[in-house]
């Protein structure tokens, strides 16, 4: 079992206090607007890019996706791509430990965590233990549907080369599967806010243009401190998508009045 490493800090810790929490986020002036039902129906979400912050500051960011995942109808597994902010374990790493929250376990889909242990993917629970952006994805999609599976895929080495050969094994893995592969990041950290949306915008064009080694040129230029640019554009080289769009980009600063901020985007690809 690999147990919550930032319930409680990230999100609320208590089952009650955590759904309601979630439900805030979706009613808040910079979430969807409204509680969103799951819905059954012909598919077209293939990935998406979703912040990872505490609740209070990108939850409604995160929000958004999860709205259009509920609307677009749930995928039999998800895989979700997270960024290793820690230095322990494995470069890249799956688990197949289930992930807990306080709104129950979260089992691993074990077919898909079988094709996926291949290449430079390792099965290494180590570097997952204490990173928090796979983890605070889970509650959303356990509050839509309690019984979701998935795998965690934690990358640290965070190149476009690299994200071109975990892409690869994962379309390998998920053709002919209904699967959805989400790419945990926030953007730009503690700069002022400005600055923060003018080169935010400009990952963001890239991702929207489906184009992963323009995203980690862009990055490098202009020295944005995205955590998750690897993720990000391993699931585009993975879901092999024909449209991106941006839900919503907020940052902190909208939330709460800050000097410096950090930057939240919401990106769906179908």
């Amino acid at each position: 079992m690999r147990y919550p490493a930032v319930a409680g800090q990230f999100y609320e810790g208590r089952e009650d206090a955590l759904r309601k929490q979630i439900e805030e986020c979706f009613l808040h002036s910079l979430g969807p607007g409204e509680i969103p039902k799951l819905n059954d129906g012909e598919r077209k979400i293939k990935g998406a890019v979703v912040p990872h912050a505490g609740y209070m500051f990108s939850g409604p960011v995160a929000a958004h996706v999860c709205a259009a995942l509920a609307s677009d109808g749930f995928p039999e597994t998800f895989i979700i791509i997270g960024p290793k902010h820690s230095g322990f374990g494995s470069p890249v790493a799956i688990t197949t430990e289930e992930f807990k929250t306080p709104l129950g376990n979260v089992a691993i889909d074990m077919e898909l965590a079988k094709k996926l242990h291949t290449g430079v993917i390792d099965d290494d629970i180590t570097a997952h233990r204490s990173e928090h952006s796979i983890e605070v994805q889970l509650p959303f999609l356990q509050y839509i549907k309690p019984n979701i599976k998935f795998v965690p895929l934690c990358i640290g080495h965070q190149t476009y080369r690299m994200a071109r050969e975990i892409g690869g094994i994962i379309s390998k893995a998920i053709e002919g599967k209904d699967v959805v592969v989400l790419a945990s990041t926030d953007f730009s950290h503690y700069v002022p806010k400005e600055i923060a949306e003018k080169k935010d915008m400009k990952a963001i064009e890239a991702i929207i243009n489906l184009d992963a080694k323009s995203l980690y040129k862009t990055v490098d230029k202009l020295k944005i401190s995205m955590c998750g640019y690897g993720p990000v554009m391993t699931m585009i080289e993975a879901v092999g998508g024909k449209k991106a769009s941006l839900l919503k980009y907020s940052t902190s600063g909208d939330v709460m009045d800050m000097r410096d901020v950090v930057g939240y985007g919401a990106v769906v690809v179908k």
